[in-house]
């Protein structure tokens, strides 16, 4: 599906942005659901916000005023920004840096197609869009927080669909977030909702559409010959919702938008970089393990290869992790995943980050800000130059890919901050106390509302999410519509799921601690729930 002009929706949907349009207050033409299909301007509700600006742009807007954006300057990205003075991105600077990132893709990508004398091929304002929404749905506590409330929902609340970042960042965008033109949701169009969606599926798929393309990333086979949904961009009560936004930009089951594309490659550019210069900068990532690590594979790449499977899984010797990384790549990837540029990856990772820039320690000194500077301006721009359009028909890959020598190099990179700093113990402490806090709450909230004595002063926002749940389970279609005694539990796990994702973390620290009997600054604390 391509996006042409990224100022103006297409020539049958256009809005009097120019002279001689209709006035701002007027109300616009909107297609009902049968207009759906190929148009990207779409939206479900009618929106008089059309009138006065192009629909990419209001959207765009209305993401980056909603509260739940706001809410991302509080949200951990790898440590929690609660923790005072840790010089790291949050959950808000990831996304900005994100969506600058996408941008540049996205606006590189039309340059060469124009120069080829075609058309754009995606459009900027929605790639821009998807990607300062991308993150809306992290919990708490960035990823533990996101495993733990999954966990909860799946084996405490009964939730089949347990809980995922995507989903919930697809559920804030068409049903918890609020806007003057829609009863729920934010009422964007097609085109922004289908980008925002970066596992476009819901938890139960098609397997005829999985087997016709291959297993997406999200998506995998187990050993009884099943497909396992792992990441997933829509719950069941929201799926209605994506399927309707893809048939608006006329998605291939199973496939990114290519706005959606741009969007996902920048999130992995970002990540890949930006941690290198967090825990730089902090003084965690220690150069002598790194560079043993690196050294123990590169001075015996042969021998590395010739061992077997379960020998280098029970390695513990230096350089057994980037082999078993090679490995994974290879058996994950095989369409992509080269030895060559394997070693290629991991000769430059080497040559640039460990022995470069890790052998000097971050004093904040100029100098070293400098060098830092040129380290991550550097790979940034490599990467975003890297990128290209991929036929449809590669297996687990979206329309926008990254070269095979960026892929292998990011890949590589990410094995440094998995490796060297998700995995050290001292984190491992931190996080599992993050752990309790979202657990005790969530519990506490389940016996709060079955406490007939005392549910009536539960928070009000809660009370409302699990009506909005409720309504929603009841206009599920008939085959896939509980009864009314399942819906009413699926609704009050849900909206207990969805009133503590939107906290921040030092409100989940604060609501585990009042909810526990132990809070200060009482009624302060009530005006925020």
């Amino acid at each position: 599906m391509t996006l042409h002009d990224e100022t103006a929706p297409p020539a049958t949907e256009a809005r009097a942005t120019a002279p001689g349009g209709p006035a701002p207050d007027a109300e616009p033409t909107r297609p009902h659901h049968d207009g759906v299909v190929g148009n990207p301007a779409s939206r479900i509700h009618p929106d008089h916000d059309d009138a006065r600006a192009d629909p990419w742009s209001i959207d765009l807007e209305r993401i980056q005023f909603s509260p739940y954006f706001s809410r991302l300057s509080a949200v951990t990205q790898v440590v929690s920004p609660s923790i005072g003075g840790a010089p790291v991105h949050n959950r808000l600077t990831h996304t900005l840096k994100v969506s600058a990132i996408a941008r540049v893709v996205a606006l590189q990508l039309n340059t060469r197609s124009r120069q080829a004398s075609e058309g754009d091929v995606c459009n900027a304002t929605v790639v821009e869009a998807a990607a300062y929404a991308h993150d809306l749905g992290h919990p708490p506590f960035g990823h533990l927080g996101e495993s733990t409330l999954d966990r909860l929902a799946r084996e405490e609340l009964g939730l089949p669909d347990g809980f995922e970042g995507n989903a919930q960042t697809y559920r804030i965008l068409t049903a918890l977030d609020v806007v003057e033109n829609a009863p729920r949701g934010l009422n964007l169009t097609a085109a922004v909702r289908a980008a925002s969606a970066k596992y476009p599926w819901a938890p139960s798929v098609d397997a005829a559409d999985v087997e016709q393309i291959g297993p997406p990333r999200g998506i995998r086979r187990s050993s009884d010959g099943a497909y396992r949904v792992h990441k997933y961009s829509a719950y069941d009560i929201d799926l209605a919702d994506l399927v309707e936004a893809r048939q608006g930009v006329d998605a291939e089951p199973l496939r990114q938008s290519i706005e959606g594309a741009v969007m996902d490659l920048a999130d992995d550019i970002a990540y890949s970089v930006h941690d290198v210069d967090d825990f730089y900068r902090a003084g965690i990532l220690d150069h002598a393990p790194i560079a043993a690590e690196f050294r123990g594979w590169l001075d015996d790449v042969l021998e590395w290869r010739d061992r077997d499977d379960a020998e280098v899984r029970a390695e513990l010797m230096p350089g057994a992790g980037l082999e078993r990384l090679r490995r994974k790549m290879r058996r994950d990837d095989p369409w992509i995943a080269d030895d060559e540029a394997f070693l290629a990856a991991v000769s430059d990772v080497d040559a640039e980050m460990v022995t470069d820039l890790l052998a000097r320690p971050f004093d904040g000194s100029l100098t070293a800000e400098r060098r830092l500077a040129a380290f991550t301006d550097r790979w940034i721009r490599r990467f975003q130059e890297s990128a290209r359009l991929r036929p449809l028909d590669t297996p687990r890959a979206g329309p926008v890919v990254l070269s095979p020598w960026a892929w292998h190099h990011v890949e590589v990179l990410k094995f440094v901050h998995k490796r060297f700093v998700l995995s050290r113990p001292d984190l491992a402490i931190q996080q599992r106390g993050m752990s309790r806090i979202l657990a005790r709450s969530v519990r506490a909230l389940g016996e709060w509302l079955d406490d007939d004595l005392d549910r009536a002063r539960t928070p009000r926002r809660l009370r409302e999410l699990i009506a909005l749940a409720r309504e929603q389970y009841a206009s599920l279609p008939a085959e896939r519509r509980p009864s009314d005694a399942e819906a009413e539990t699926l609704a009050r796990s849900r909206g207990i799921v969805d009133y503590v994702a939107s906290l921040t973390d030092s409100q989940a620290f604060a609501l585990s601690e009042a909810i526990s009997g132990r809070a200060d600054r009482l009624w302060a604390l009530g005006q925020r729930l």
